[in-house]
């Protein structure tokens, strides 16, 4: 039986400027099928998709899509065709509802031109209770939480009855719970004949959802088979170039006094949290969604209200602003870099020293020798790549826009660093940067707490892991006994805490 492919992507080239970026590049898309496109950071995933998608103009080779070959495709082009692009950074409309949102540039208006506003709210109900999402169509989306935000993003695509579906990078701002329900919602419709390309750099979420796969690396196609075929090994070397192996991170240190303290912490996502972290330590937080992690390392940070109990830097009570925190050597790097870290249009230096300023606003003036001095320090430092400290934040790849992010924060001598989800949406090769960073950042005795979501990421750098569910302290593991199992039992609360859990506070 021949198979025809829906999408036939043949000998595509691209250069900017002087810099090729895609060379002669083959990639096919079967009618039915879940196809994830796999590489580094800069392999030339996201060019060869947005030429697909009709926002960039190739330089050489051909694209047929459904049987029609189109030598110069648009935006709108491939819509009407059928093509949906969910992007990684969110593309919602804040200011305007969710059923609005739904219906962006395709609104449903009576013939003097008002907007049938209840129709819209009845056909995105509908859509909602078809996939089971728990969204109030007339919400405003700036109400909206980040993971609702994309499933949002989602539903719009298959609101426009898309027969082929890009997902990049669509589960970096959900949860456990959250990924298997649009797992079940993506496999049902590829059940039901509608394709997808999907990007991640997770290689559990790629072989369990993806029937195939393509891996770029430095703009050339270097494999391309059957998942069923192939191993997580076998794709990673693919990926990075090199022969890639599961190495050490972690490194037992000598610890020293406590810094940081949470004693009977109570806010609305969790309750009665206490916890002792010494200078030099690395502590993971961790649990399902929900589980009130992430929001635990933000009252840290003073960026949700304590009900109860108290925080304590350097034995002193810091319960209060954000500024206060800062002011005692606590430094933040939120989930979610696009909303949270990145200023668009600004220069890398001027995303670096932001934080630091912020703490001298009583003397405004700003020194270019001295901040380009830091500047060269810190890039030195944390071997961040790019341009120059001239060049925009936002022509770096992930993993060095979170470098910059984490120097941001040692640019004002914080000695205390909250990481939540600091991975999301990096490439394999950055993220053992990032890992190898934390560790040696420990080294020089910066105590850090990160939030994550990736068991072998808390084996990597922690040594320490706190279980959360439903808000309590289920149990706390230390490195050695950190396994995925265990961690996924009490995250799920297969294992109670009456079965034994020990204490968060440091003994």
């Amino acid at each position: 039986m021949i198979v025809v492919p829906i999408l036939q992507m043949s000998g595509i080239s691209k250069s900017f400027d002087a810099n090729l970026v895609l060379d002669a590049v083959d990639f096919f898309v079967e009618a039915g099928e879940i196809h994830a496109l796999l590489g580094e950071n800069g392999a030339g995933k996201s060019t060869l998709l947005n030429i697909f998608a009709g926002v960039v103009e190739r330089d050489a080779g051909t694209i047929v899509f459904d049987g029609t070959d189109y030598p110069h495709p648009t935006i709108q082009q491939m819509e009407r065709a059928g093509v949906a692009f969910v992007h990684q950074e969110l593309n919602v409309i804040n200011d305007l509802t969710v059923s609005e949102n739904i219906f962006f540039n395709h609104e449903l208006r009576k013939p003097w031109g008002w907007l049938r506003r209840a129709e819209m709210i009845r056909q995105t109900r509908e859509l909602f209770e078809r996939l089971g999402v728990e969204i109030d169509p007339t919400t405003k989306v700036s109400e909206l939480k980040t993971s609702q935000k994309q499933l949002l993003e989602i539903c719009r695509a298959l609101h426009a009855d898309a027969r082929l579906m890009i997902l990049d990078e669509p589960t970096t701002a959900l949860g456990n719970d959250e990924i298997d329900h649009l797992f079940g919602i993506v496999t049902s419709l590829r059940d039901q004949g509608t394709s997808f390309i999907f990007v991640s750099h997770k290689m559990p979420e790629i072989f369990r959802l993806a029937d195939r796969y393509t891996v770029l690396r430095n703009g050339r196609l270097i494999s391309t088979g059957s998942v069923a075929d192939a191993t997580p090994f076998a794709i990673t070397c693919d990926m990075v170039g090199e022969e890639y192996a599961e190495r050490q991170v972690y490194e037992p240190r000598e610890l020293g006094e406590v810094v940081l303290e949470l004693q009977h912490l109570t806010s609305d996502a969790f309750r009665d949290v206490n916890l002792a972290v010494r200078k030099g330590e690395i502590v993971a937080l961790t649990g399902l969604a929900g589980s009130g992690a992430s929001e635990l390392l933000q009252a840290m940070f003073g960026a949700i209200p304590i009900h109860r109990g108290e925080v304590r830097v350097h034995g002193k009570s810091v319960n209060g602003a954000i500024g206060t925190l800062m002011r005692a050597g606590v430094g933040m790097l939120p989930t979610n870099r696009k909303e949270n870290s990145v200023i668009p249009d600004t220069t890398l230096l001027e995303n670096l020293y932001l934080a630091e300023h912020a703490l001298t606003a009583k003397h405004p003036w700003i020194s270019e020798k001295r901040e380009l001095a830091r500047y060269e320090r810190l890039r030195e430092a944390l071997g961040i790549r790019a341009p120059g400290p001239g060049a925009s934040i936002l022509s770096l790849s992930g993993g060095n826009q979170q470098k910059v992010f984490v120097a941001r924060w040692l640019n004002t001598d914080a000695d205390i660093l909250l990481l939540d989800n600091p991975t999301q949406g990096v490439d394999v090769g950055a993220k053992e940067e990032l890992y190898s960073l934390i560790m040696t950042l420990a080294g020089e005795g910066t105590t850090i707490v990160l939030n994550t979501l990736e068991i072998p990421e808390i084996q990597k750098v922690s040594d320490r892991c706190v279980v959360l569910y439903s808000g309590e302290v289920v149990v706390v593991l230390d490195h050695d006994e950190i396994n995925e199992r265990d961690v996924m039992l009490y995250s799920t609360h297969a294992i109670h805490e009456s079965e034994g859990s020990p204490d968060a506070s440091e003994e």
